[in-house]
């Protein structure tokens, strides 16, 4: 077999044979892969088989305390058949049922020993010894209402473990036998495939060996896939190996041919100087040769400088260069005579424009253009600047011979010098290296003749960053946003359904956030603002809708543009979309500051934290007669149906999707639902369908009082002066979270993903917690409103609405039309 090129490369002693290394590499990769796999998939095994089973055991605990009713101070519990048929029957099955005092309801007494009681949904899963076996314990609690107080009821299932150990084994066998056979096949591979893989890169050697050392021209020896790079690579550098031959080689002849004379006429003329005996000649001869040796300095100095620049604009060196700087730069490299005679008058839009290129190259075309200005006149030499429609145009103004119209063109070609220059010294490379740097920087030179005498060098080049025409677009499209919030803010609040636009800071309009939300958008534009704080360069369009044409607008497909992200507070409707497909997972960084409650698969995240709150008039009822549960509000409105008639006011739940979401989490909590929903029927409640009007209504005093509106809203209008008061209930308070999702179809996913990170950092959090008094659901986060201080402003159970699947079982269209059917009917008797 051949050696390979590292073989040769290594001295006879320290020879190494890299197929027994890599051979030897792989089969210990292989075998350790193996292992490493086996206990993976144990693990995974028996992980799998625990979710499995577990997921069995909550359904069964929440199909339980879905039958768990309270009657009276009794709590009663109709054992669903369906409970325990997801079991397979072969392992032992407890269940045990208990109340908030922790007394035994039904079910196996004991199981429940050593178990807490949960003031929690759950589920909580534990391992412990019942009876002999270990077993595995789901718990969940049931939060119920019968009276001013609400309560935990905790339900246990336990189930024997031989199931799921026999179903980790069973997984474990069968990947077992795959794997081994992979790896001895894999093995097998790797011991036939190494003897091969070395044959092109002998082709190669054999190919490199075999050119002469002048020959740079590109290898052409097919090789496979995983060769062509490095012979792509190889290629590469031999162009720029030629290329850098080219340069030298033309420089040093260019060098030889533009020098050659300058040195033989300082030869002369120092040979004829030796044998000069007359003073006066003499100095006259050393001038010539003092001129002839600064003629030569400046020629080679040219060339080396072009050749500088010639390599920086090929490596594209660049950056955003601020050409103001750049000629402060060249006056105070210029002698002190010569710097008093240039005079700058930049504005200060010119003066701060910023160039994206490379500063040295930049920085010798604007002295080639001052040294030739100061060289061929003898007054003052101007440079002034100007900006517009995004390109910087410098001019250099000198009262110089200038140059004829025929030479304009020949005088931009290297070693070329226009017949107005006279015996002054040059190389006539200036303007040509003048004229690389502009077409490198995508910009135009123009020679002009200046009126009165001289010539005006004129240079174009493109800025970057803002410019003033852009800067006043935004200006516009500012007032212009602000004076459309204000008049939102004059309509009433149900009627805001419009577009709102918010300029990116920069003045630039290629990255636009579509946003789709129901949000108030004077609230909602402190969470825009805090968000172009940190994404200059964004513009931001937000739609105000409400939350169930939001769900059915989306899923018809008639919103335009489409969005880039959707936020609404009817969470069910957010997590049905997800389910059905329509969100993009994320993963942002600030999941794990999160409560588990408020997200759900990466998909659907909550960044709010609002409570459901009544709401009254101050002056229409007194502070101590004010509601603090529900079961008090149905009987305030029993016993006083006509001083509450028409001026009671909640959810249009057939409607609004938040109001619906409210009253099927109120169904399933408290007992008194239906109580009270039939007291909303006998004083002939209103019903709206957002809660600003419901807000409005009870501030003019049209309304005594609203129930379950969001706490957001309420806090935010009685902080502005509102005539109103808050009752943030003492038996259990409902909270939930306005819900972001990114779209599958969204158009620029990746601003969608920015607002979701913002919206969860710190400083998305402190805006909510702020005076929009949306509430901040991240823990610890600094504010007025914030969880904790919300949670403290009543004493009852804080029932947070988590995000997930169970929030569909409302949303079923049979148990949606019973459930809206059932509601019209109470809370409609007669109309």
């Amino acid at each position: 077999m051949p050696i390979s090129i590292a073989e040769a490369a290594v001295p006879v002693g320290k020879s190494f044979s890299i197929r027994r290394r890599i051979l030897a590499l792989a089969l210990v990769l292989l075998l350790a892969a193996a292992v490493v796999l086996i206990v993976f998939i144990r693990d995974y095994a028996e992980r799998s088989a625990d979710r499995a089973f577990d997921r069995l055991l909550a359904a069964s605990a929440l199909t339980i305390a879905g039958a768990v009713q309270v009657e009276g101070d009794t709590v009663i519990v109709e054992l669903p058949f369906a409970s325990f048929g997801m079991f397979s029957g072969r392992d032992r099955v407890f269940y045990a049922v208990e109340t908030p005092g922790g007394t035994a309801v039904t079910g196996y007494a004991d199981l429940s020993a050593d178990l807490p009681e949960l003031t929690s949904a759950g589920p909580v899963f534990a391992d412990t010894m019942y009876r002999g076996e270990l077993v595995r314990v789901a718990s969940v609690g049931r939060l119920t209402s019968s009276g001013g107080d609400a309560d935990w009821v905790t339900i246990h299932v336990a189930e024997t473990q031989s199931e799921r150990e026999a179903l980790a084994a069973e997984i474990l066998g069968n990947a077992i036998v795959p794997v081994v056979a992979l790896t001895l096949l894999a093995i097998a591979l790797v011991w036939f495939g190494i003897g091969r893989m070395f044959a092109p890169l002998y082709q190669l050697e054999q190919e490199l060996r075999g050119r002469a050392p002048d020959d740079l021209s590109p290898v052409t020896v097919p090789v496979p896939v995983e060769v062509s790079q490095l012979v792509s690579g190889l290629n590469a550098f031999m162009s720029r190996l030629g290329s850098a031959m080219e340069r030298v080689t033309g420089l040093v002849a260019e060098a030889a041919h533009e020098v050659r004379t300058p040195l033989a006429s300082l030869r002369a003329q120092a040979e004829v100087a030796m044998d000069e005996q007359d003073p006066e000649a003499l100095r006259r001869r050393i001038g010539r040769i003092h001129q002839g040796a600064v003629q030569a300095s400046q020629l080679v100095s040219q060339l080396l400088m072009e050749a500088t620049i010639t390599h920086r604009l090929e490596n594209q060196e660049s950056d955003a260069t601020v050409l103001g700087a750049v000629v402060e730069e060249v006056r105070q490299r210029l002698d002190p005579d010569q710097a008093r005679r240039l005079v700058v008058a930049m504005d200060t839009v010119a003066a701060e424009a910023a160039i994206r290129g490379d500063r040295v190259a930049l920085r010798e075309m604007v002295r080639n253009v001052v040294d030739n200005a100061l060289v061929y006149s003898d007054g003052v030499v101007e440079i002034d600047g100007t900006v517009t429609q995004g390109m910087m145009t410098l001019a250099v103004r000198d009262r110089g011979p200038g140059i004829a119209d025929g030479e304009k063109t020949s005088v931009l070609e290297r070693f070329k010098r226009g017949t107005a220059s006279g015996s002054r010294a040059g190389s006539g490379l200036g303007l040509s290296i003048v004229k690389r740097v502009v077409e490198a920087h995508r910009g135009a030179l123009r020679l002009n003749d200046r009126p009165g005498g001289g010539l005006v060098v004129e240079i174009d080049l493109p800025t970057v960053g803002r410019n003033p025409k852009a800067e006043q677009m935004r200006k516009a499209l500012g007032s212009l946003s602000a004076l459309v919030v204000c008049l939102m803010l004059a309509q009433p609040q149900e009627a805001q359904a419009a577009a709102t636009t918010y300029p990116a800071r920069d003045g630039s309009s290629d990255r636009v956030l579509t946003i789709v939300g129901v949000t108030d958008t004077p609230l909602f534009a402190q969470f825009i603002a805090g968000f172009q704080g940190l994404h200059g360069g964004v513009t931001v369009v937000y739609e105000e809708t409400d939350s169930l044409p939001l769900y059915e607008r989306y899923l018809a497909g008639t919103m335009d543009p489409k969005p880039d992200l959707l936020i609404s507070s009817a969470a069910d409707l957010m997590i049905k979309l997800a389910n059905d497909g329509h969100a993009m997972a994320y993963e942002t960084p600030w999941l794990g500051a999160l409560p588990d409650w408020a997200h759900w698969r990466n998909e659907v995240f909550g960044f709010t934290f609002e409570p459901a709150v009544i709401i009254y008039n101050p002056d229409l009822i007194a502070a101590e007669e004010a509601p603090r549960t529900h079961l008090r509000l149905a009987e305030m409105l029993e016993s006083q149906t006509e001083r509450f008639r028409g001026k009671i006011a909640t959810y249009d739940i057939a409607l609004s999707g938040v109001g619906y979401l409210l009253a099927a989490q109120d169904q399933v909590i408290s007992s008194n639902f239906w109580r009270l929903a039939a007291a909303f029927g006998r004083v002939e409640a209103q019903f709206s369908g957002s809660s600003p009007a419901i807000l409005n209504g009870v501030a003019d005093g049209s309304l005594a009082l609203g129930f379950n509106v969001l706490g957001s809203y309420a806090f935010g209008r009685k902080a502005a002066g509102a005539n109103i008061d808050i009752v943030v209930p003492d038996d259990y308070v409902l909270v939930l979270t306005r819900a972001m999702l990114i779209p599958r179809d969204a158009p620029f996913p990746e601003l969608g993903k920015d607002f979701v990170d913002f919206a969860l950092s710190p400083a998305g959090q402190s805006i909510a917690a702020g005076q929009t008094a949306l509430g901040a659901v991240v823990s610890g986060t600094r504010g007025e409103w914030t969880s904790e201080s919300i949670a403290g402003q009543g004493r009852g159970v804080i029932q947070p609405i988590g995000l997930g699947p169970s929030l569909m079982v409302s949303l079923d269209q049979q148990r949606r039309k019973r459930f809206l059917d059932t509601w019209n009917e109470i809370v409609s008797p007669g109309r």
